[in-house]
């Protein structure tokens, strides 16, 4: 085989291993098949570590204890409780940008996105509307829309079992509730 055209398909081969295009030994077996067993010719450079994205990840999942702590342990006003969990849903979506970014999985800060959501939204409707449960149903459904649609978009399988999970829970409890 020319040596130039093997030069490129070792670089094609680089380059479906390095952004994960193919399983990591699928790309091993091509790159030893290609270079005729005399080991990898790296033309790429080694994966750099990513503390700084664990580090984070490790925040995104400590705002969703102390969201809860905010939200139902505290005696801070109503205003200042939504708009310290505001921050923390701004925090986690700014998370999803960046970690969608630098095409890491998105799963750590949706989930903290949704969860921190799914908490603002309900205490919202307790505070505003404690007396007609109505409201509250159909928060729960917007946020199961809201699943779903993150379900789809980051191909996140759970985002998508729960939201059918979480809507058909609570169509079943308005049906028994209300017959």
């Amino acid at each position: 085989m020319q040596e130039q055209r093997k030069e490129i398909i070792l670089k094609e081969i680089n380059y479906w291993k390095e952004n994960r295009m193919l399983p990591e030994h699928y790309c091993d077996f091509l790159l030893t098949l290609y270079t005729e067993g005399n080991g990898e010719e790296k033309s790429i450079k080694p994966e750099k570590s990513n503390k700084s994205l664990l580090i984070l990840s490790f925040i995104f999942l400590a705002l969703i204890p102390t969201s809860i702590f905010l939200l139902y342990f505290t005696e801070l006003s109503f205003i200042l409780q939504m708009a310290i969990s505001l921050i923390f849903l701004i925090f986690s979506f700014g998370g999803v940008f960046l970690y969608n970014k630098k095409q890491q999985s998105v799963d750590v800060p949706t989930t903290t996105a949704a969860i921190i959501f799914l908490l603002m939204s309900v205490r919202m409707v307790l505070e505003f509307f404690s007396n007609n449960i109505i409201f509250l149903y159909i928060i729960l459904l917007l946020n199961c829309a809201i699943w779903f649609y993150s379900g789809r978009k980051y191909k996140l399988l759970y985002f998508t079992i729960s939201s059918y999970i979480g809507a058909v829970v609570l169509i079943l409890l308005i049906i028994f509730k209300y017959i």
